[in-house]
């Protein structure tokens, strides 16, 4: 299997002129698919990410739970307009302390989109010799964005893609990885709901993080 990126160059746009670019993408797109790839992410603004990271366990479940309502009304948007939206995340067992989390969420949000399968990092593991497959997002086969992240976790800048036959074959390389996958709700069961609750090691970004260093909220979620 090809690695998905195969020394492509892409244009690096920063994260506030992507993100706006991306949802008015994703507003006219009928298809989505995202590749994840990093095992430790910060998400200052996330309320149930910032009780995680305080070491709140118990507060931060509660809080993914009120979201429900939320999760079920964006896949009700998402349906009457005929968009499709999947997920592959690729997991490292033990997970981290954040991915323990993250999954929390997904399994969640998946009961309402049904759109999350996992694939563990010893399956890719022939397609890393170089380092790390990237978090890539794509939108019908127009654009996909590269995500690149900090030290922290954060989201630093964002790398876009236009030519057709690249993006293609990169959702082709999701799609291959989706369809050979599980899906998370069974994953979420065998793996994670026996761990005890995670603690994270340290702080990994002060919840004013973003406001400080002027960044955007991640959120990435």
């Amino acid at each position: 299997m090809p690695r998905p990126l195969d020394g492509a160059v892409g244009e690096r746009l920063e994260l506030a002129p992507q993100s706006a670019e991306f949802q008015e993408r994703y507003e006219r797109a009928t298809e989505f698919w995202k590749l994840e790839r990093g095992q430790v992410y910060s998400e200052p603004g996330d309320e149930s990410w910032e009780a995680f990271d305080r070491g709140d366990w118990e507060e931060s479940l509660r809080l993914l739970e009120d979201r429900r309502a939320d999760f079920a009304d964006r896949q009700r948007q998402n349906d009457a307009r005929g968009m499709m939206s999947r997920r592959v995340r690729i997991v490292s067992l033990p997970p981290s302390p954040y991915l323990h989390w993250e999954l929390c969420l997904l399994r969640i949000r998946d009961e309402f989109e049904h759109h999350t399968r996992v694939v563990l990092d010893r399956d890719v593991a022939g397609l890393e010799d170089h380092g790390p497959l990237p978090d890539l997002n794509t939108l019908d086969t127009d654009v996909m964005y590269e995500i690149v992240y900090d030290g922290n976790g954060l989201p630093d800048h964002a790398i876009r893609y236009t030519d057709t036959a690249l993006v293609r074959r990169c959702r082709d390389f999701i799609v291959s990885l989706y369809e050979s996958s599980e899906p998370i709700s069974d994953f979420f069961q065998r793996e994670i709901a026996p761990l005890p609750p995670p603690r994270p090691d340290r702080q990994a970004a002060p919840c004013d993080y973003a406001g400080k260093t002027g960044r955007q909220r991640s959120l990435r979620t």
